[in-house]
C-alpha cells in the first residue's frame, strides 16, 4: 500500500515516462505533439487516457453541456463508425450517456486493457504499448475526421 504522496509520485513518473517515450512520435500531420495532453482542436471533444490499479483506458469523450449538441456529435461519430473501426482496431465500447467524476453526463467511446496496474512497473511496457497504439490510431482517425466536427 502506498501513501497518497508515494502514489502521486509513481503516477507522475508513469505519465512522464509515457510522455518521454511518445515524444519522438510525430502525429498524422508529421508534426510534434503532446500525446499525453492531446488537443483535438474542437471544443467539448477530448481524447482521454487513464491508468488505475486495474485497467488502462483510451477514450473519446464528448462533454457538450447541452445534451442535443453532445448527441449530435455522437451521431457524427456513429456515422463514421465503419471508418473508425477500420482505423483504430480493437473492441471499443460506444456509450451514449455516462457520467464523469463530477456527475456530468457525457458520451464516450472507450477501449480498455484489463489486468494492468500503474503501480507495478513490470506492467508499464504493456500499458505504454496499449496507449501508444490507440493514441496513434485515434490521431490518424481524427486527422481524417476533424473537419466534420467544426462548426
Amino acid at each position: 500500500m502506498y501513501s497518497k504522496q508515494e502514489a502521486a509520485l509513481i503516477k507522475k513518473e508513469f505519465w512522464t515516462s509515457l510522455g518521454m517515450y511518445l515524444k519522438p512520435v510525430l502525429n498524422a500531420n508529421g508534426q510534434k505533439i503532446n500525446w499525453v495532453n492531446y488537443k483535438t482542436g474542437i471544443k467539448h471533444i477530448y481524447f482521454r487516457t487513464d491508468v488505475t490499479k486495474k485497467v488502462a483506458t483510451v477514450a473519446i469523450e464528448l462533454t457538450h453541456p447541452a445534451a442535443p449538441d453532445r448527441l449530435m456529435a455522437l451521431e457524427k461519430l456513429v456515422s463514421l463508425k465503419p471508418v473508425f473501426s477500420e482505423m483504430v482496431n480493437g473492441t471499443w465500447t460506444w456509450q451514449e450517456t455516462v457520467y464523469d467524476e463530477t456527475g456530468q453526463p457525457i458520451s464516450r467511446i472507450v477501449i480498455q486493457k484489463e489486468d494492468v496496474n500503474i503501480f507495478d512497473k513490470n506492467d508499464w511496457p504493456a500499458i505504454i504499448s496499449f496507449l501508444k497504439q490507440h493514441l496513434i490510431a485515434l490521431d490518424a482517425f481524427w486527422h481524417m475526421a476533424r473537419d466534420y466536427f467544426e462548426d
